[in-house]
């Protein structure tokens, strides 16, 4: 496609077929993403229609061999350009030192070699844009190539007339001038063009490439005999990731990069994630844990049974999601493919006027001027620069975003995200780690239990072990993976309890070498002592501020007396107090809902700043929350994890997934933080203000550019300065409009 018209029209195309519910095609990557009803109609069916219209389809089933055949044709295509281009200059810059040289002077021989170094640059490197030209002219529709070929085959053929035939032009008192060197110039500058536009258009698509280089191209399939054994290393098989099956063993060794996603069935080894989940630290692999393809084995071997291959693992999916967005249209790209669909008429136009106002205002004297005008206002017109301006600085922001761990499902989710003034947090495994730790344990002295020998408090924390493996308690847990982590306790144990009875509400009661342990809240803690937790005790006062951190509390003592208080809470992310810094900062009002009790809520608010929040919500009660906000004239951004949150990011305006959530939340959002980073939510509203200001960049220039250039063109300028346009020096502006939108896009990859 040469240019937005170009996709606009097998847009059109495609739109109206039967089973087409919608099509949009992306003219800055070349990619069509299509809904439609299979019963009605086919990828085949549709490539017919676009190959009818002078284009071809990819329609491969496999993913990777798609993008493969879409990547060796771009190759092809760049390829003849350049060569086309780099003719064409030889041939146009004699052209162009002999136009120049005899310039004024009538010398018949020099037109006739002036035109057979022209024929080439015309018939041979040129060519596509007559055929394209012509193939769009006899379906009643027009393009850039339209423009060039028009122009070029005006400058030509009048060239070719008056080297023929001068005396038309001679016998009238009149110079039969010839303007090979425009016809060829204008082909030159535009091939130039086009080469220096497709050469930035692929770096557009960089990020892309960077994720597909991530992907190894084979792996070693561990093979066994018929009793089940594995064979030798010498005997394991190199085969293409494509033949790669769900339940394979895959052997990776150290420093390879892990072909596809699985869980590890033997081995150990540390495996670098940073380029999928932005963990800079590489990650403990063992029996049981799960593996990421595109990742790299650093030291150990591994043994991995296969779970998700081809498009099912995460980083094709990445991809996918990756390229679906850089294919989707912006809403303002909507009101620009509206524009360019009557741009080119409308063009072709205003150089019919052009001729005919030359030659009424200034007669027959002035055909050459005006043909020349006539020329210059198709040549410089420029489709191209309107039809990138968008998608281009689209394809640099999705794929910034994507290096940064930000996937963004499509362009409107990056346009919107602009406007966003309120953002709403879930709390649990958003702003918080989503699992709950011990945060403070503190033993009392109260008792001479305790007393002060170290193997007296080891042997309390292995009562306090055992006794929290048997409990059901959902906090049990954390004092277990504390005790194990801190105090170098394992699972096997010489401790015995004599007996174990767990008290509904309150906590549990224990017997060990006759002495009864408990442990539980504050009302089963109340009831042991028997004098009740109040007053101004060292023990009374370190609860109680222990509680106004909203953290939960759970007592040990034996008898009636307190051995130790342990404080439980679900640990704020060290991101998450800049990430609320900076989203304030930049007048971004911060809310935040919690299932949680007001207690913990509160907590949590005050420690991050947030001045708005509200506990003890349900998946209903955030979606209404987030709709009060909007009747407030908000625009709303909800980032959640959880299928709970699940309602209210569909109702949000735009919706943002922390990546280690669930597969739900990730469905409905429009956008997924990889990490649990939640610094990333600033960087993503600072991708959406830039991109968006990149594409009102582009849409100013190259507005701007056609409203000033055509007039010029036209020769508004010539009778207060005698100055008129030269045909090349328009085709030159033209080239340049297109290469310096790409390039200003470029801009935000840096």
């Amino acid at each position: 496609m040469s240019c937005a018209n170009c996709a606009l029209g097998v847009e059109k195309a495609l739109n109206n077929q039967p089973g087409v519910t919608k099509a949009n095609v992306n003219f800055a990557n070349n990619i069509v993403s299509l809904d439609y009803e299979p019963s009605k109609t086919s990828p085949e069916k549709l490539k017919q229609v676009v190959q009818s219209i002078g284009y071809d389809m990819i329609i491969d089933d496999d993913e990777q061999e798609r993008l493969q055949k879409q990547e060796d044709q771009s190759r092809r295509h760049f390829k003849e350009l350049k060569r086309n281009t780099i003719l064409s200059w030889v041939f146009s810059i004699p052209i162009m030192v002999i136009s120049m040289s005899y310039m004024g002077h009538s010398n018949n021989m020099l037109n006739y070699l002036l035109m057979i170094l022209a024929l080439p640059v015309l018939t041979v490197f040129g060519r596509n844009f007559f055929i394209n030209g012509w193939k769009h002219a006899i379906k009643g529709k027009a393009n850039m190539d339209t423009l060039v070929a028009l122009s070029t085959s005006i400058a030509f053929l009048f060239s070719l007339f008056n080297t023929i035939y001068p005396q038309f032009w001679t016998s009238r008192g009149m110079s039969a001038t010839v303007y090979y060197e425009a016809a060829t110039m204008i082909i030159s500058f535009v091939l130039l063009g086009k080469l220096l536009e497709e050469r930035a258009k692929g770096n557009t698509s960089s990020a892309i490439k960077k994720l597909m280089g991530l992907q190894p191209k084979v792996a070693t399939l561990l093979k066994r005999n018929a009793s089940g054994v594995e064979l030798s290393a010498m005997q394991h098989v190199q085969i293409p990731i494509s033949q790669i099956k769900a339940g394979d063993l895959i052997v990776v060794k150290p420093g390879e990069k892990i072909p596809v996603d699985g869980v590890v069935i033997s081995g150990y080894s540390y495996v670098d994630e940073s380029a999928i989940t932005g963990e800079s630290v590489a990650v403990e692999k063992h029996d049981k844990d799960n593996v990421l393809a595109g990742t790299i084995n650093q030291k150990g071997s591994l043994i991995f049974k296969a779970e998700k291959v081809g498009g099912n693992t995460l980083l094709a999916q990445i991809i996918k999601m990756v390229r679906d967005a850089q294919g989707s249209k912006a809403p303002v790209q909507r009101i620009v493919d509206k524009i360019a669909s009557i741009f080119v008429p409308i063009v072709i136009t205003i150089s019919i006027l052009t001729l005919i106002l030359w030659l009424t205002i200034g007669g027959a004297e002035q055909f050459s001027r005006a043909l020349l005008s006539a020329v210059s206002v198709l040549v410089i017109a420029c489709p191209c620069a309107m039809g990138l301006a968008t998608p281009t600085a689209l394809m640099v922001g999705i794929g910034k975003g994507a290096q940064q761990h930000i996937l963004i499902k499509d362009a409107t989710a990056l346009e919107q995200m602009k406007s966003v003034n309120a953002v709403v947090l879930d709390k649990t495994g958003t702003l918080t780690e989503g699992m709950h730790v011990v945060t403070d344990w503190v033993w009392f002295s109260s008792g001479n239990r305790q007393g002060s020998k170290s193997e007296t408090r080891q042997e309390l924390e292995k009562i306090i072990l055992e006794l929290e493996k048997r409990s059901e308690h959902p906090l049990a847990s954390a004092i277990v993976g504390y005790l194990k982590v801190n105090s170098n306790l394992s699972d096997s144990s010489d401790t015995m309890l004599n007996s174990f009875e767990a008290i509904p509400g309150k906590g549990v009661d224990i017997n060990y070498k006759g002495n009864n342990y408990w442990a539980g809240n504050l009302e089963l803690a109340g009831e042991r002592i028997g004098k009740g937790l109040s007053g101004k005790t060292e023990e009374f006062e370190r609860i109680e501020t222990l509680k106004q951190e909203g953290k939960s509390i759970v007592i040990y003592g034996v008898g009636k007396e307190m051995l130790a208080v342990i404080a439980i809470a679900d640990k704020i992310k060290e991101t998450s107090f800049n990430a609320v810094k900076e989203l304030k900062n930049n007048g971004i009002e911060v809310h935040m809902l919690t299932g949680d009790n007001i207690s913990v809520a509160s907590a949590v608010a005050k420690q991050l700043g947030i001045t708005h929040f509200k506990a003890g919500t349900l998946p209903g009660d955030k979606e209404e929350y987030i709709k009060e906000l909007q009747a407030a004239g908000k625009t709303v951004a909800m980032v959640g994890d959880g299928i709970n949150d699940s309602q209210a990011l569909t109702r949000a305006d735009v919706s943002i997934a922390m990546g280690k959530g669930t597969d739900i939340a990730m469905d409905v959002a429009m956008m997924t933080l990889i990490t649990s980073d939640l610094q990333l939510l600033p960087k993503a509203f600072a991708l959406s203000k830039k991109t968006v200001r990149l594409i009102h960049q582009n849409l100013f220039w190259a507005f701007i550019y056609n409203l000033i250039g055509i007039p010029i063109a036209a020769g508004l300028l010539y009778p207060f300065t005698g100055l008129l346009l030269n045909p090349m020096i328009a085709a030159a502006a033209m080239a340049f409009s297109s290469v310096s939108v790409v390039l200003n896009s470029l801009r935000l990859g840096r």
